[in-house]
């Protein structure tokens, strides 16, 4: 009976394979084991832990949960939550070496701050926008050679200027009463220092960019993360003692913090877990024979541990907010169609 519930709740973590990875197709499919949905037991067993939020990344922890739910929050915060980018590039003038289509390309993966959920989506065909679904900027640049430069110098940043045009080059230009709604810190570019093209004297730049409303789906530049992963819980035991020299080498072996060497009572050096958390599951330990069997590695089938990095535009917390509620969404367009169907 602890082995079928070793197996179903843990994945063994072996030098050249894993155990335990499968899943029952149905309820009960380990004899001995209840693997009915209870909702019940669901909400006892189900938590989120925030470990770490910073300025755009987060990291918590989903716990008493199939996989099947973390990778559709997945899913849907890379390419089903909306965000704003360029979408339209009017070129003007670009007699810099950067080829049009690579120019408008670079600028249409430039994050900007925009709220996505203060924009409407623009209709198909319109090609002008308006002030509800349409953002507007303009580039202008003209590199120039510097008259006060040394002669010796061959330093770019000393002989030309303007030859490097940054993301901070982009300058909002309000659409209707959008100056009474927004200022340009509220939709310009989330970094200033994204360079866009390197230019010589002669060279200039007279774009009109239009930055429209978009998913993931569509295009990749209208994702609102930069990434979106989870992984499970690690689970580090010793099955025996190690000390000394032992002791260091299998410190060595694992991701800094994992395993910590501490000093007993009675003056001896002994390896100790101290965060099972850190580890990457690199399997070095299993390169020495003298360790291989001293390590137990296991990851816990639903601990997941969800990262989440954002763009700048929305904080990661909300975000995840965000795809709660198209998840739910998801969930009652299907019980509707369940119904209707009976």
């Amino acid at each position: 009976m602890a082995s079928i519930k070793e197996a179903r709740k843990r994945i063994s973590v072996g030098e050249h394979s894993l155990a335990n990875v499968s899943a029952p197709n149905y309820p009960n499919g380990c004899t001995g084991y209840d693997d009915s949905f209870d909702l019940g037991k669901f909400k006892k067993n189900f938590r989120i832990v925030i470990k770490r939020i910073e300025e755009n990344e987060m990291e918590f922890d989903l716990i008493g949960m199939e996989a099947a739910i973390p990778n559709a929050f997945r899913r849907i915060l890379l390419v089903e939550l909306p965000s704003m980018a360029i979408e339209k590039v009017f070129i003007y003038n670009n007699t810099s070496i950067l080829q049009d289509e690579v120019l408008a390309h670079r600028l249409g993966l430039i994050p900007l701050k925009a709220d996505p959920r203060r924009f409407e989506y623009r209709q198909e065909g319109d090609e002008n926008g308006t002030e509800q679904d349409t953002l507007e900027f303009e580039l202008k640049a003209n590199c120039s050679s510097n008259k006060n430069a040394s002669k010796d110098s061959c330093n770019p940043d000393e002989i030309y200027i303007n030859h490097k045009v940054f993301s901070g080059s982009l300058n909002w230009v309000p659409i209707g009463n959008q100056a009474d709604v927004y200022t340009a810190d509220d939709v310009g570019p989330v970094h200033n220092d994204i360079l866009i093209n390197s230019m010589r004297p002669g060279h200039k730049l007279d774009i009109k960019l239009h930055a429209v409303k978009g998913i993931g789906r569509d295009h990749a530049k209208f994702s609102p993360v930069a990434t979106a992963f989870y992984r499970l819980l690690p689970e580090i035991t010793l099955t025996r003692e190690i000390e000394g020299e032992l002791a260091d080498k299998l410190q060595s072996c694992f991701t800094p913090g994992v395993i910590k060497v501490v000093e007993t009572d009675d003056g001896r050096r002994v390896a100790k877990v101290e965060d099972s958390r850190y580890d990457m599951c690199s399997r070095n330990v299993f390169r020495h024979k003298e360790l291989a069997d001293a390590v137990k590695m296991d990851r816990v089938r639903d601990h997941f541990i969800f990262s989440i990095e954002s763009v700048g535009a929305i904080p990661p917390e909300m975000l995840f907010k965000e795809s709660v509620n198209v998840l739910k969404k998801k969930c009652t367009y299907f019980l509707e169609e369940i119904e209707e169907s009976f």
